[in-house]
């Protein structure tokens, strides 16, 4: 795998490299499009983006743009796996996947709606001040960072701290609820209560939880870093099937019309964001 579709396939908890299945998937029947209804894939348990009570920023996305097409929601629930482009968007069980990574080759994508960057965390009273990968702190800190598999360097934080020399005081943290107890939000609260000195984590994840947290936080956005070269800020778009042209081009309609009151939706999680460059990420089309 190459290194831009590595980072690319961990700037989100929408393209792990874990194995998964679908949840209610099974429910609905591929190829089967529905008039009048908005076919979303979504993850039952994955905030702030989605949950099957509808509380994620996901959730509200995809009712707004299913009111302005006056239809309804239906849910694939499909755990954010490996598969979750490659099954269920493509394998017809649902048409929209409400977040996708801009750069994404396995998926037709609008133009980006929002762009965030994973961000810098830690407390307030720590008497920190850390900005930037450069600092030499970092190596005398206690370290969280999401990891996906055994292998720390297959994050862009992981990757970047190895190349500032940053390695034997990482401690990971899964990005998904598992079985054995693991919660998305405990990368967070380790450094809340002082388990951890400091978390490198993505914007959208971070700024949820840190309003939540049981301590007050820093959060500093990083959108690049200029020893490894390894971006840290993406472009985010929706995504649907490559070849659906049509239902790409009516979403974008819809983002042009409703760009605000998604940015207002966005907000309301607190998802650190940046301005979009006008010549990044994929244009809309481009893979016609």
């Amino acid at each position: 795998m190459s290194a831009v579709r590595r980072i690319a396939s961990v700037l989100l908890p929408l393209v792990a490299l874990l194995a998964g299945r679908p949840v209610d998937a099974q429910k609905l029947r591929p190829n089967v499009e529905k008039p009048g209804v908005l076919r979303v894939c979504a993850d039952p348990d994955n905030m702030p983006a989605s949950n099957q009570k509808g509380e994620g920023y996901e959730n509200k996305i995809a009712e707004l743009v299913a009111l302005e097409w006056h239809s309804t929601v239906e849910y694939a629930w499909w755990p954010i796996r490996r598969g979750f482009f490659a099954r269920a968007l493509n394998g017809r069980y649902c048409d929209v996947a409400i977040t996708a990574p801009s750069l994404i080759d396995m998926a037709g994508v609008t133009k980006p709606y929002f762009r965030s960057a994973y961000v810098i965390v830690y407390r307030k009273d720590s008497g920190l001040n850390l900005t930037t990968l450069d600092d030499p702190a970092f190596k005398k800190l206690r370290i969280g960072v999401n990891l996906l598999n055994a292998d720390a360097e297959n994050t862009p934080p992981a990757m970047a701290l190895s190349a500032h020399g940053v390695v034997g005081n990482l401690v990971g943290f899964t990005t998904f609820f598992s079985e054995k107890g693991d919660h998305p939000q405990d990368i967070i609260d380790a450094v809340a209560d002082k388990k951890i000195d400091v978390a490198i984590v993505w914007g959208p994840l971070a700024g949820y939880f840190v309003r939540r947290a049981t301590a007050p936080l820093v959060v500093n956005v990083i959108e690049s870093d200029s020893v490894s070269g390894i971006p840290f800020a993406y472009n985010i778009s929706m995504g649907v099937r490559r070849r659906d042209h049509a239902l790409q081009d009516s979403l974008q309609t819809v983002l042009d019309r409703k760009h605000d009151a998604i940015i207002d939706i966005l907000k309301g999680y607190d998802i650190p964001m940046l301005p979009i460059p006008a010549d990044t990420g994929r244009k809309m089309g481009a893979a016609r």
